[in-house]
């Protein structure tokens, strides 16, 4: 058997060092999925059985059943209200930054134009700032043309998405022969032939990233909506959660009334929050793959 210099088995560090590996990433899984495990039983449980009884014990279907009514029955349907809010919101931000994201990489990529590398640099810039620190600004812009607590005054903010710029330009850079797209200039394509009916059809994985990272985000965009929105009636989901758990005695215990809503129930609220992106990712696994491993070699 293979020695070290210490007259040990060589193995011996190896396996080792794959035992402490598996334990750390152990140790990191279930910290993660503890909590998930919790909130999943917690929306199956009564008030009492969730404060009483074991943390991880399952509960009823009728519970649940009773926990989806009350959530759906808060404000006269108002979680419906939000949900199709969110939805709305998100698609729209979405079919907007694909439209402005893609070409705009495709040119910083494949073209060259005057000031092409400050605007790349710009790009850059932006990417570094918070988010939070544009929305004081936004508001002001979009109050001075009265957008304020339209469905617009979110939908365009969340489209600014230069993160999803740079991802197209990284890989039109990396992963677009230009040869192909010479090919296609040299049997009379236009330039906006060359890029909708070759460069775009070669471009759908990074297409699906691009689009899938701004659904997350503006799914999941809380701070922008709570300032640009001051009726509920136009809350995402994200946002009517804090009117949940005002609701909730546990959390505010001068809400105790005929609308106050339970743990179990604002349990459930979260969970109904996080499943769309949570499906969206399952469906589309396979082009995220694509787009995520995309520009990884060079012509």
């Amino acid at each position: 058997m293979p020695t070290t210099r210490a007259g040990r088995p060589a193995g011996v560090t190896g396996r080792s060092g794959r035992a402490i590996g598996t334990a750390v990433v152990a140790i990191f899984v279930l910290f993660f999925l503890i909590p998930m495990a919790w909130l999943l039983l917690a929306t199956t449980k009564s008030a009492r059985g969730l404060t009483v009884g074991s943390p991880f014990t399952p509960g009823t279907l009728g519970d649940l059943g009773r926990n989806w009514e009350q959530l759906f029955a808060f404000q006269d349907g108002a979680v419906t209200l939000w949900v199709g809010n969110s939805a709305l919101y998100a698609a729209g931000a979405l079919v907007i930054t694909v439209i402005a994201s893609i070409p705009a990489g495709y040119a910083m990529a494949l073209t060259r134009f005057r000031f092409r590398r400050l605007l790349l640099v710009i790009t850059l810039i932006v990417m570094l700032i918070p988010n939070t620190a544009l929305v004081l600004p936004i508001f002001l812009e979009l109050n001075s043309v009265g957008l304020i607590g339209s469905p617009l005054s979110v939908i365009l903010p969340m489209s600014f998405f230069p993160f999803g710029v740079y991802l197209t330009y990284i890989y039109f850079s990396t992963s677009i022969p230009r040869d192909l797209l010479s090919a296609a200039r040299i049997d009379g394509c236009t330039e906006l032939q060359v890029f909708t009916r070759v460069a775009l059809p070669l471009a759908a994985p990074i297409v699906a990233l691009v689009a899938f990272f701004s659904f997350v985000q503006s799914w999941n965009n809380f701070f922008l909506p709570f300032v640009m929105l001051p009726s509920s009636d136009g809350y995402p989901i994200q946002v009517g959660l804090t009117s949940l758990l005002a609701s909730t005695p546990a959390f505010n215990p001068s809400s105790a009334g005929s609308e106050s809503v339970q743990l179990p129930t604002l349990a459930l609220a979260t969970v109904i929050s996080v499943l769309p992106v949570l499906i969206v990712f399952l469906f589309s696994q396979r082009f995220l793959v694509a787009g995520m491993t995309a520009g990884g070699t060079k012509e």
